[in-house]
């Protein structure tokens, strides 16, 4: 009775286990999920460093292929001179809203993982998905969770794609902003390789989609099962056809010798002197007249 009792007890067990599992997967490629994971990374980073300088995080080694830097810096500061990542340069003049004593700027690179991340419905995406966003880094220890929304005031920020994956020249280029719930707005590539924007958010270059000619599936294991099979019955076949060949070569061969020697048989027998035949019951024998030698006398005395 205590077996089974266990036994419902755990039942329940493993069925939140796979919906735990489930719910991970759900997340393995949601983008507000990567954002609270860079947001973490930050956090931990800028605790243990000062202001003012750029710092690369250490990402997880199943995120490779993306970079994240974050920096530190004051109001202020950033009012006067802005800021220039590798990929996107922040103009003076742009403003945080609420107003806090410090900021910390996220940049986002996404390389070969953007496609996982980011759709655009009947486009490509041929440049790596780039971000920025601002938090309140007021408290040297805890990042702020909540995002500042940036107005720009003077010159748009640039978003710099020096790698546009695109072999057509032909086709026009798109920029494009992702929103909130995945919405997404384009605009006109106006300079060759970047992209503007009025404020935060994620960014990348697109192109009408183009479908890609379909690729040869390679043979599954049922068909080289089938085609293994076939190879055996055939070999099978042809090796019992051979067999037979064989045989029908040797009866012949064997009649031929025979009767070459039957004929030779008959060919001397005709040379011989024929004999009688004679039926001994069923069976035809030969045979010959019975010739005595004539008695002769030695001498012709004669008593």
């Amino acid at each position: 009775m205590g077996f089974f009792y266990e036994s419902w007890l755990i039942i329940p067990v493993i069925f939140s286990l796979l919906l735990l599992s489930m719910a991970g997967d759900t997340k393995s490629y949601d983008p507000v999920y990567l954002q609270e994971l860079f947001h973490s990374y930050a956090n931990e980073t800028l605790s243990k460093h000062h202001t003012g300088h750029f710092y690369n995080l250490s990402l997880p080694s199943n995120s490779s292929g993306m970079q994240v830097s974050v920096i530190r810096i004051r109001s202020r500061e950033f009012w006067a001179t802005g800021v220039n990542f590798s990929s996107l340069r922040i103009p003076p003049r742009v403003i945080a809203l609420p107003f806090v004593k410090r900021i910390a700027l996220l940049s986002e690179n996404l390389g070969n993982w953007s496609s996982h991340y980011y759709q655009v419905p009947n486009h490509s995406l041929v440049a790596p998905v780039v971000g920025f966003s601002a938090f309140d880094a007021s408290n040297p220890t805890t990042l702020s969770n909540e995002e500042l929304t940036l107005i720009v005031s003077g010159d748009p920020v640039s978003i710099l794609f020096p790698d546009i994956g695109l072999k057509d020249k032909n086709v026009t280029l798109k920029c494009v902003k992702f929103g909130a719930g995945m919405s997404v707005e384009f605009s006109n590539m106006t300079t060759p390789n970047e992209c503007v924007a009025k404020g935060p958010g994620h960014f990348s270059v697109v192109i009408p989609f183009q479908p890609q000619p379909p690729r040869p599936l390679p043979p599954s294991p049922k068909t080289k099962e089938e085609r293994s099979w076939k190879s055996w019955v055939i070999g099978l076949v042809a090796g019992f056809g051979g067999l037979v060949l064989l045989i029908l070569v040797g009866v012949a061969t064997y009649k031929l010798v025979r009767r070459k020697m039957i004929r030779k048989m008959e060919s001397e027998s005709e040379k011989a002197e024929p004999l009688d035949t004679t039926w001994i019951g069923r069976s035809r024998m030969p045979s010959a007249s019975m010739i005595r030698t004539q008695p002769a006398l030695e001498h012709e005395y004669v008593p």
